[in-house]
């Protein structure tokens, strides 16, 4: 895998996501939007530390309308946590690594 937290549009959602055999974090966000800029490092320092265990996508909510409609997607950036397809956990907005760590260790619990 080239990226370690990899780009999808709505018609790979499928497969990528919810067909995945390994818990996925989707990352939900916009060029333009400052709060998903904060967010994009901690997604791929975690990519990097859950790198085999976890599957990190991001989707880019301009560009997959429709996707971001499907979820209920208000605001950005917005994390969902997904395990044998489907939705576990939610994060909306900016948050410290320690909260999205939290929640991909209890991610890997369920599992």
């Amino acid at each position: 895998m080239s990226e370690d937290v990899i780009p999808i549009q709505g018609s790979r959602f499928q497969d990528e996501v919810v067909k995945s055999t390994q818990p996925v974090v989707v990352d939900f966000y916009a060029d333009w939007c400052g709060p998903c800029k904060m967010v994009e490092p901690i997604m791929h320092q975690l990519s990097k530390e859950y790198h085999g265990k976890v599957k990190f996508v991001k989707v880019d909510t301009d560009a997959n309308q429709e996707l971001a409609m499907q979820f209920g997607i208000m605001s950005i950036p917005t994390v969902m946590f997904f395990a044998k397809g489907r939705v576990e956990d939610i994060v909306i907005g900016a948050v410290p690594s320690t909260v999205l760590k939290s929640k991909l260790e209890a991610l890997l619990k369920q599992a």
